[in-house]
């Protein structure tokens, strides 16, 4: 059994292939949390992965009333955190994806919001072409005939 360095204590080994599999096929290839149907896509179907309800640091058992399908991301949402019942996970991981959801629709609404406010700034004159030239010429490094 191996050891986890955040608790110290000996967990069950991971979860196999073929079980993974065989709790994917159990759960159609459906994200127990939010519904995303992993058989929908192939980019869908890279997203997939099998979760401990109860998690294994927190010695939940490789059985199969305890692992779920889930996608990556609300797996790493629920993270090791442990709930009551498998309700209680879902709706708060539901919540903390809408949270999330608000965020980023917030910073991507506000760079578009802001985009005609720049456009309205007067811009700032370039200089004559003279002007670099002359610039260029001075410079060191300039090539210069001689």
């Amino acid at each position: 059994m191996p050891l986890d360095l955040m608790t110290l204590r000996l967990v069950e080994r991971p979860v196999t292939r073929e079980e993974g599999l065989r709790i994917l096929e159990r759960d159609h290839h459906r994200c127990q949390y939010c519904g995303l149907d992993g058989a929908a896509s192939f980019e869908n179907a890279l997203a997939m992965s099998v979760d401990f309800v109860v998690p294994r640091a927190r010695k939940g058992k490789k059985d199969e009333r305890n692992l779920v399908a889930c996608c990556r991301s609300c797996n790493m949402i629920k993270g090791r955190r442990v709930y009551r019942s498998f309700d209680e996970a879902k709706s708060y991981v539901l919540a903390q994806r809408e949270k999330l959801r608000k965020t980023w629709e917030t910073r991507t609404a506000a760079p578009a919001a802001s985009a005609p406010a720049k456009a309205q700034k007067p811009s700032a004159p370039e200089p004559s072409k003279a002007a670099a030239a002359s610039v260029i010429s001075s410079s060191p490094l300039s090539i210069r005939n001689r």
